[in-house]
């Protein structure tokens, strides 16, 4: 684009001033126009992307008291344009062009007024803030863990081993190699996402293909991970494994994940716990369950014994007389801790053990039994409906 072409803009009419308007009021309007039509704000929008740059392009000039004193003398002139504004090539306007507005904005320009220093009165933090990537949460990460029965009822921490993308450590997440110096992505035009089509008129963001979402590129990519700027991480982490937790279950641990990117959160850890079962108790819900021996004498006459709590002492557990095998008694409080710090219970089931070899006394014992019980015989009537 030659010098005419620049000079022949009415760059006022484009930020909505007066030619006698206030380096305080261009920057006003600025101001307005560009939070207006950020690509930021307005993804997908390519109408607004423009006009962006059209304000951006306007601003550049008229924003910088020298080239606006050149500006207007040059358009003062009865041809309109001329050869002021230092002459200048393709695209130039003394120099300037919208790839110098994108170089100003990763921070290569360093002009009072500039575009970069704009966004960052805008948008917070200057012109090396606004170009550098979004801070991106890090990968969410899973992982096994094996604990005893014991653990999964009062808690545990546990060391867990894990691997999980990261920054790469030469070039620290930018892709780029060490010593070499970014400038915003031409493909994108420092967005960091492309618009792509779905099909008809529909169409949706892409994270850009070049830059790979991180708005800058660099002239030479890093050996290590190749312009990715990502690596893998080996790391050794504590992790607090609840009270009452079960066989299966999947804890989520915050922010044990995999480290952010730009200043992003880390990920979370979802671990999957496997519970070892115990020797003498298992568990239903939030209750314990414990099968208990007896005899049969103790059944028939009853009795008072002592059965084991996990954690405890012994608790005494009075059967009645008459009390069938199989009959189920809860303890209270002896159970598995609840989420609200509560206890569930004991469910302990009396099973009859018979014996595989009895002496003498014991064998007369049960035939005399035998011979009591012979008037009433338990299987009376099985068979009737059959």
């Amino acid at each position: 684009m030659s010098n005419a072409d620049w000079a022949t803009k009415d760059f006022y009419k484009v930020l909505g001033v007066g030619k006698d308007a206030s380096a305080d009021d261009i920057k006003k309007a600025y101001r307005k126009l560009a939070r207006a039509n950020h690509p930021d704000s307005n993804p997908g929008d390519t109408a607004k992307h423009d006009r962006f740059k059209e304000v951006a392009e306007a601003y550049d000039v008229i924003g910088d008291p020298a080239k606006r004193k050149q500006y207007d003398e040059v358009r003062s002139m009865p041809s309109g344009f001329g050869g002021g504004f230092g002459g200048g090539g393709a695209g130039g306007f003394g120099g300037f062009d919208l790839s110098d507005l994108l170089r100003d904005r990763a921070g290569g320009g360093a002009g009072a007024g500039g575009i970069g220093d704009m966004f960052g009165d805008i948008f917070g933090g200057g012109r090396r803030q606004q170009t550098r990537s979004r801070a991106t949460k890090g990968a969410d990460v899973e992982s096994n863990a094996t604990i005893s029965f014991t653990d999964a009822l009062e808690g545990v921490t546990i060391s867990l081993r894990l691997s999980s993308e990261a920054a790469c450590p030469t070039c620290n997440g930018t892709g780029g190699k060490p010593g070499t110096k970014p400038h915003v992505c031409v493909e994108c035009e420092g967005a960091g996402y492309v618009v792509g089509s779905v099909g008809g008129a529909f169409s949706m963001n892409e994270t850009c293909p070049v830059c790979h979402g991180r708005q800058l590129v660099y002239d030479e990519s890093c050996p290590t991970c190749h312009g990715t700027g990502r690596g893998t991480s080996a790391r050794t982490i504590q992790a607090r494994i609840p009270a009452g937790v079960k066989d299966g279950q999947r804890i989520r641990l915050r922010g044990k994940g995999a480290p952010g990117e730009n200043g992003g959160p880390a990920g979370d850890l979802f671990v999957t716990v496997k519970v070892s079962p115990h020797r003498l108790f298992g568990r239903r819900d939030d209750n314990l369950t414990l099968d208990v021996p007896v005899g049969f004498d103790e059944l028939a006459l009853g009795a008072e014994i002592k059965v084991p709590t996990l954690g405890g002492g012994p608790v005494t557990l009075r059967i009645p007389p008459g009390t069938p095998s199989g009959r189920t008694f809860r303890v209270r409080g002896k159970g598995a801790r609840r989420a609200d710090g509560t206890n569930g219970d004991l469910l302990a089931t009396v099973q009859v053990q018979v014996p595989a070899t009895l002496d003498a006394g014991a064998r007369e014992a049960v035939e005399n039994y035998r011979a009591a019980m012979a008037g009433r015989p338990l299987r009376a009537g099985l068979f009737e409906d059959a």
